[in-house]
C-alpha cells in the first residue's frame, strides 16, 4: 500500500493523552514487575481518520481511536486493522503525549493485523514478539492501552479456543482474558517476560466459553498469528496469496440457525438479492452447521471470484441463489483509488 493510506478505528473510546503515565518508567516509582514496567512505552495511542464515502464509515465510524504497540526501532506499530480501514489520516500519540504523523504499512483481513508507520522515529524502546502459544488457561497476563501504569490492567486467560466473526472472519486459536479490559482496541497484551503476546480485537459477554455463565472479557489475536506473515506484510502491505471469496454476509447463529443480521451494502450478497433476516442452510449442497463451517466450506470452494451457490429461507420459503463471490480487499478504498 501506499503512503497516506491510513487506519480505520472501532469504538474503544477515548485515547488517554499518556502524560499520567511517565512514571511507570522510572526506576522504584512502579508497582508493576520491572519487565511490564520496561514495557509500556512502546504502547501507543493511534487516531485515524475516514471519508464520509468510504464504506466502513457507516459501521465504524469516522473518527476512530485506538491503540498500538511500537514493534522496529524505525516506528513501525501494530494495530488492530479495521482502526486503519479506509483512513486517510492516522496520528500516533506516545506515552509523553507527543503526536506523530503515520502512514498504513499493511493491513491483512484474513488475521485482523495492520501496520503503520510513523514519519519520525518515537524515542521508545520497541516491544518484542512473544510465544503465544504458551498461553493456557488461568496463565496471568497484563493488557496496556497508552497511558503508562494506570493504563495497565492484570488479567488472566478464560480460554484460547476457535472464534468466528459475524463478518466473514475466522480464528483458529484466539486468546480471551478476563477480566474485560474497556479500552480494548489495539491494545497490548504483554506476557510476564515484558514481551507481546496479542493485540486487543474485542469487547465479548461471554469470554469463559459456550455453555459458561456469561462474563465480558476481551478477545486477542495472538501474536503467532502475525509472525508468518509479518515480513510479507511489511514488503507488500498485503499478503500476495490469493484472496478467500467473500460474499459480504454478516451472519449470526440463532436457535440453531444461520440468520443473515447484515448486508454490506453494494456486495456480492446484496447484488444478488439477499435480506437481513434470511436463513442460511446449504452452500453448494453442503448443510451448514455453524458460522465456522460456513466459513471454511466457502474459502474452500476456491478463489475470489467463484460463484457459489447458497440455499436460503425466507417467509417459511426455501430458495436456491447463485452469488459470485468477490475479493473484500477491493471492496474497500485506500489511498486515492
Amino acid at each position: 500500500m501506499a503512503r497516506g493510506l491510513n487506519g480505520s478505528v472501532n469504538g474503544a473510546g477515548h485515547v488517554p493523552s499518556g502524560r499520567e503515565g511517565v512514571e511507570a518508567r522510572l526506576p522504584g516509582l512502579s508497582n508493576l514487575p520491572p519487565q511490564i514496567a520496561a514495557a509500556l512505552p512502546a504502547v501507543v495511542g493511534l487516531r485515524t481518520t475516514i471519508p464520509k464515502d468510504r464504506r466502513s464509515a457507516q459501521t465504524l465510524g469516522t473518527e476512530r481511536e485506538g491503540h498500538g504497540v511500537l514493534i522496529d526501532g524505525q516506528g513501525l506499530v501494530v494495530t488492530i486493522g479495521y482502526l486503519i480501514m479506509e483512513a486517510d489520516s492516522v496520528t500516533i500519540t506516545d506515552i509523553d503525549g507527543t503526536e506523530y504523523p503515520a502512514y498504513i504499512v499493511g493491513y491483512d483481513y484474513e488475521s485482523g493485523f495492520g501496520l503503520v508507520r510513523t514519519e519520525q522515529t518515537p524515542p521508545h524502546r520497541p516491544l518484542p514478539f512473544g510465544d503465544s502459544d504458551v498461553l493456557e488457561l488461568r496463565s496471568e497476563a497484563y493488557v496496556a492501552g497508552v497511558g503508562g501504569e494506570k493504563a495497565v490492567l492484570k488479567v488472566k486467560v478464560a480460554g484460547c479456543r476457535e472464534f468466528a466473526g459475524y463478518w466473514e472472519y475466522l480464528l483458529d486459536r484466539a486468546i480471551f482474558t478476563v477480566p474485560a479490559y474497556p479500552l480494548w482496541g489495539g491494545s497490548a497484551l504483554i506476557g510476564q517476560d515484558g514481551a507481546l503476546l496479542g493485540i486487543g480485537s474485542l469487547l465479548v459477554q461471554e469470554a469463559l466459553g459456550p455453555g459458561a455463565p456469561a462474563f465480558p472479557g476481551n478477545m486477542y489475536v495472538p501474536i503467532n498469528r502475525l509472525k508468518p506473515i509479518f515480513e510479507e506484510l511489511v514488503r507488500k502491505g498485503r499478503i500476495a496469496s490469493p484472496p478467500r471469496p467473500w460474499l459480504g454476509l454478516y451472519t449470526l447463529e440463532h436457535m440453531g440457525q444461520l440468520v443473515v443480521g447484515g448486508i454490506s451494502d453494494g456486495g456480492p450478497a446484496d447484488r444478488a438479492g439477499l435480506q437481513r433476516g434470511d436463513i442460511l442452510h446449504a452452500l453448494n449442497g453442503e448443510v451448514l452447521d455453524e458460522v465456522a463451517d460456513f466459513y471454511r466450506k466457502l474459502w474452500a470452494s476456491g478463489p475470489a471470484g467463484t460463484a457459489v451457490t447458497l440455499r436460503m429461507e425466507r417467509d417459511n420459503d426455501t430458495f436456491d441463489v447463485t452469488v459470485r463471490t468477490g475479493d473484500r480487499a477491493r471492496y474497500h478504498k485506500y489511498g486515492s483509488d
